[in-house]
Formats: C-alpha cells, structure tokens, sequence
C-alpha cells in the first residue's frame, strides 16, 4: 500500500506540474501557451509569404504538439482572432455573433508580418530545445519585445490555480512601457474589442475584479439598443440570458431582434405601458447585459507559477527589451566582425599577390604553410588571427573572381562595416534609448498596417453593480398552514409577509431551534412556529426575543432575554440552552407573564405574575435567569404577541 501511495503522489505531482507550466498557464516571456508557441514556430517554418491552409499548419504542428489536432486547431483560430500574430483569410468565427470557424480545409493563414519584428526567432539568441519525440527542435519560449502576455491576455485552469488576464490595448501598452524607461508613472485597465463598459474601482492591478457592462442606446423610450458587449460575452450568450430572464419573468419585453455582424445590434422592444427606464436595471440584474469578472495575473515566470500585477509586468518587459536590444546589436557586432575580417582577408590574399605563393606548391600542408607565410607582414592590418577555416575559404575563392576582384568596392563594403560598428558602440551605450526608438517604430508599424488595433473600445467608467434584491419585487405570498408547511408554494393557510425569491427567512419553531434559510417553495416547519420574518441584520437585530424555558428535571422556570446577532445559512440552533423544554417565546418590549406552580403540600402560592421588562437583556449563549424555585406546571401569558402562528 506505501508503495502505490508513494506511486500516486509521484504521478499527481507530475501531473499537476505539467498542466501547470507546459498546457494552462501562459509564460511570462512571450504571453504564450505551449501550443500556441508550436503554432507560431511552425508558421514560421512554413512562411514564404502565401496564405496556408490552416489544416495544413494544423498537420505541420503536430509534430511539435503530441496532443492532437483538435486542440490545435481551436488555439490557432483563437490565435488568429487576437489580429497581432497571424493574418487569416476565411471565416474565423465572430467574437460579435458568438458563431464559430469553418473547417481547417476551408480558411486560411500566415504569419503576420510584425510578428517577425516583435519574436526574436533567431537561435543564437532564442534557445531552443528538442521536440518530444527528439527528431526537431522548437523554441522553450521566445523572447517577446513587446508585453504580450497584456496584449493578448489569457485563461487559463490547471491543477488548484487558474489564471485570468484580461486583454489590454495595444497602444496603451506600448505607451506604458516607454513611460516606464522614461522613469515616468503610468496606469492602465483592460480593454476588449467588444467594447462596453468598465468599472474597474476593485481591479487591483489586474488582481482583483471589474463590473462590465453593455452599452445601451435609450433614445427611444419605447426601445433598448445594445450597441456594445460587455466583456468576455458574445450576442448569442446576451440574447440566451435576456430570454431565460424573460421566461422567469424578470424583465418586461415585447420582443428582441439581432442584427449584429461586425458590430453589436439588438433592439428590445417594449410592450405597452413600459418604458426603458423600467427595463434597464432588471437587465443589469438579470441578464448579462452585467457581469463580474474576477481576475488573477498568474503566468510562469523562470519555471514556476507567479501572480504579478499589470505594472510588474511592463516592468519587466522593459528590462527585458533593453536585454533584447543588446544580445541582438552584440549579435549584429559579431556578424559583422567576422565580415569584415573576410574583407580584410580577400583584399590582402588577392591585392598583394599571396595566391601567387601557392601556384608552385606540391602538397596542400604546403599550400596552407604558404598562405599562413603570406600573411605575416599584414598582421597588424587584420581584426583577428588567421585560422585554417579562414585559409580553406581563401583557397576556394575562384580565378575568375580574383581576376574581377574591384578593390573600390571592397574598401566601400569595409568602410560600410566600420561605419555601422561605430553605430553599434554608440547604441550599446544608451539601451533605454534604443528600446523607446524600437517601441515608437513599432507603433508607427501598426498603426500603418492594424490601425484599428490602436483605438480603445471598452469605455472605463464608474458605476455600482446592480444588486438583485434591490430590482426584485416582493410580490410571493410567504404562507404557513395548519399542518406545519411553510413557502411560497402553500396553498390555503395564512400569509405571513410577501417577499422577493431573493429573500433569506428566520424561522422559529416551538421547540425553540431556529434557522435561516432561502425562501422555500414547501418545507414543514413543525405545527406551532414562534417567529418567522426575513433575516436581514438590520431588521433581525431590532427584534429582542424574552425566552421562558423551563429544565424537565427540576421544572424549575427560567428566562432569557437576548438578540440574534448572526447566523450560518441552514444551520440549526437553539435559543434555549439544550435539553430545556421551550413554554413561550415573545418578541415585545414589555408584557406580562404569570407562572403557575403544580399543587403541593403546605404551597400557598400557586401562580405569581412577572414584568419582562424587568429582567436584564443579556447575550445569546447565555443560561437564562432562574425566576423561581417551585415547579413550574404552565405559563400564561397576558395580552396578545405573535400567537397567530401557534
């Protein structure tokens, strides 16, 4: 038994981690999923500028994602409508409508030609590993240039934690990362390209939650226009909610007509004697046309889950685009360090005769010795050692190219090279410079090639989230009947109070315990109920109960006067101590009781009278205070209080 214990807790362990960094939770580098970046690495594969069929690059990935085509397919189309990675021809879907994609063998796409720009695909800059069955290799994650992981956003649920980033806008992301290396404050809130409305007064950050809204057009008093969605809702999802609020009879309409395509239009209309200012917060509650979204910034960050705030990750994006920056220029140094070595090597090899030192050369160790040979008055002129790599290059060059050899155009080409390693020192030092220039360009690039992707849609505002209770209407009869039954749904009996379906009620049976619980439809509470009223703190904690409780033991009489201060929803207690037999329960101020003591030898006395108010009000869990010591055979109380439910 320890040991398939030991074997379970390896395996979920394993299991866990694994949907955790490598299918749920995207990276913090480059804001990807794993099968997002296999589809991004195969589409540059592919690239020779043509449009691909997507089952085709669906196909092409799955030899990097052992997961199945399924899979790949829904995180391509999903990619594609981000309109930032891949440029798609077909139909997609429509974030608007809610209507899906069309087969793979129907749409098409290739990499959008900024992507290029912003994913460093380069290997000696971006490691990759191999694939998993070892044949290829694929990037562990590229180095992003812009804060993607804001841009795209993303969902996500793994094993005990799940991620939720919401999109944010392009050119407000940018201009965020430029104030921060300008040292410069900045702020900024989610924005989708449904648009809306956004309250975002509890957002903290990115960790917290924002209250969405629909953008209504209320022009006409006779009609409601839906110009605009809340977040993270599509037409089909709003129109399938206002039709169940209308079935239950929670919105009053006439009738609701689509007309959205590339943009949200549904018309409500209204019937007779409605208007909209009577429709639009039973929408907000009912429907929605309102939504509370919770998020949490969980990424991977070096290997493991953390949560991180939206200005922690433009933070991090820009140290990382001056570290970017940097390996690329270092990269472009050596590049060019070793062009311009071989210029250097030509020029000399073909401009002071060196070829001519090998012509009569029998073996090639002593063609090589030559070539080396050659070489040693011109050391100083050279920008590194000659190595036999060098050497073995200069002997292939052919005779017909030393005969063209253009000495001009060979010291234009150095002079070239000179020039822009003078650049490359000059930008080394002044990174933060460098990475504000990239970000402008990058901005200039969009704007010219996306300039919708530039312009915020969702409208941040301020306004509460409508409460349910507060549209509800107190319109159920709440009854109680002979035989104990207690709801909405009693039929006969007597009503005690209309309430809303959104009420939760106090009950008190006879035996003193009580509850609270939901407006029931039919649930027996016992024949004999003390007190019954919605359980709402304020209403609750004004009522003062006085208690007469008496111990079957001894049959000696006590009272208790206390309040409820609160309660845990269908849990019972007792306002009585346990094992006490309840006689009264009374919710006035002031009122009378007598006491009747059973008949006994040499006891002349057989009842006295008590003021409630007499007695001290004290807390819920106390015992009561004893009011005699004779046994106590019944209570009489003077005057009327809730005996209607007796």
């Amino acid at each position: 038994m320890a040991f398939v214990k030991n074997l379970f807790d390896k395996n979920f362990i394993e299991y866990a981690s694994y949907v955790i960094r490598d299918r749920a939770i995207p990276d913090l580098e480059d804001g990807l999923k794993p099968v997002q970046r296999r589809i991004m690495h195969t589409l540059f594969e592919v690239d020779d500028g043509y449009f691909q069929k997507v089952s085709f690059v669906v196909g092409r990935t799955m030899k990097y994602h052992p997961h199945g085509d399924a899979s790949i397919y829904g995180a391509l189309v999903n990619l594609a409508n981000k309109e930032i990675f891949i440029e798609k021809q077909g139909n997609f879907g429509n974030k608007f409508t809610g209507d899906g994609p069309s087969a793979g063998r129907y749409i098409e796409c290739r990499i959008h030609p900024l992507a290029k720009d912003f994913l460093v695909t380069n290997p000696k800059i971006t490691h990759y590993v191999p694939n998993y069955d070892g044949r290829d290799t694929e990037p562990e994650v590229y180095r992003a240039k812009i804060p993607l992981t804001l841009i795209m956003g993303a969902e996500g649920i793994a094993v005990g934690m799940s991620t939720k980033i919401l999109p944010y806008n392009l050119k407000e992301v940018l201009d965020a990362e430029i104030k921060c290396l300008k040292g410069e404050k900045f702020k900024i809130y989610p924005d989708a390209a449904t648009g809306g409305l956004i309250d975002v007064s509890n957002y903290n950050d990115g960790n917290g939650k924002i209250v969405t809204r629909a953008k209504f057009d209320t022009s006409d008093d006779k009609k409601i226009v839906i110009t605009e969605l809340p977040v993270d809702t599509n037409a089909k999802d709003l129109l399938q909610s206002i039709d169940n609020a209308y079935r239950a009879g929670k919105i009053k309409i006439s009738s609701v007509d689509n007309f959205t395509t590339d943009h949200c239009c549904i018309e409500i209309k209204l019937p007779r004697g409605v208007y909209t200012k009577d429709v639009i917060d039973s929408l907000y509650a009912y429907t929605d046309c309102e939504k509370t979204i919770a998020c949490q910034m969980l990424v991977i960050k070096d290997n493991m889950p953390v949560a991180m705030t939206a200005t922690q990750i433009i933070e991090f994006y820009s140290q990382k685009l001056t570290g970017i920056i940097k390996d690329e220029l270092e990269f472009e140094r050596g590049t060019l360090m070793d062009k311009l070595h071989i210029r250097t090597l030509e020029r000399i090899f073909i401009e002071e005769r060196i070829y001519k030192a090998i012509e009569t050369k029998k073996t090639q160790e002593d063609v090589v010795k030559a070539v080396y040979k050659g070489f040693e008055p011109f050391k100083a002129e050279l920008v590194r050692e000659i190595s036999d790599e060098d050497v073995e290059h200069l002997l292939q060059i052919p005779i017909r190219r030393i005969s063209l050899y253009d000495i001009n155009k060979n010291r234009e080409e150095v002079a070239a090279i000179n020039a822009r390693l003078k650049e490359i020192a000059k930008l080394l030092k002044n990174l933060v410079g460098c990475a504000i220039d990239y970000l402008g360009s990058m901005l200039e690039k969009f704007k010219k090639l996306s300039p919708q992707m530039l312009h915020r849609k969702t409208t941040v505002t301020s306004f509460s989230a409508v409460d349910v209770k507060s549209v509800a209407k107190s319109d159920q009869s709440l009854r109680y009947d002979e035989k104990g039954y207690l709801g909405i749904n009693v039929s006969g009996g007597q009503e005690i109070k209309k309430v809303s379906p959104y009420d939760r009620i106090l009950v008190m049976r006879k035996t003193g315990m009580y509850s609270v619980c939901d407006v029931p439809q039919k649930m027996f509470v016992d024949r004999g109920m003390w007190f019954c009223e919605i359980a709402e703190k304020e209403i609750i904690n004004k009522v003062l109960f006085t208690v007469i409780f008496r111990d079957p033991k001894t049959k000696y009489c006590f009272i208790k006067r206390t309040r409820i201060p609160s309660w845990i929803l269908n849990r019972d207690y007792f306002i009585a101590p346990d094992g006490m037999e309840v006689l009264h329960v009374d919710t006035r101020e002031k009122f009378t009781f007598t006491l009747h003591y059973e008949k006994k030898p040499r006891v002349k006395v057989l009842e006295e009278s008590f003021k409630a108010q007499n007695f001290e009000e004290k807390g819920l869990k106390t015992l009561g205070i004893r009011l005699c010591t004779k046994e106590v055979e019944s209570v009489k109380v003077d005057g009327t209080q809730m005996e209607l439910f007796k």
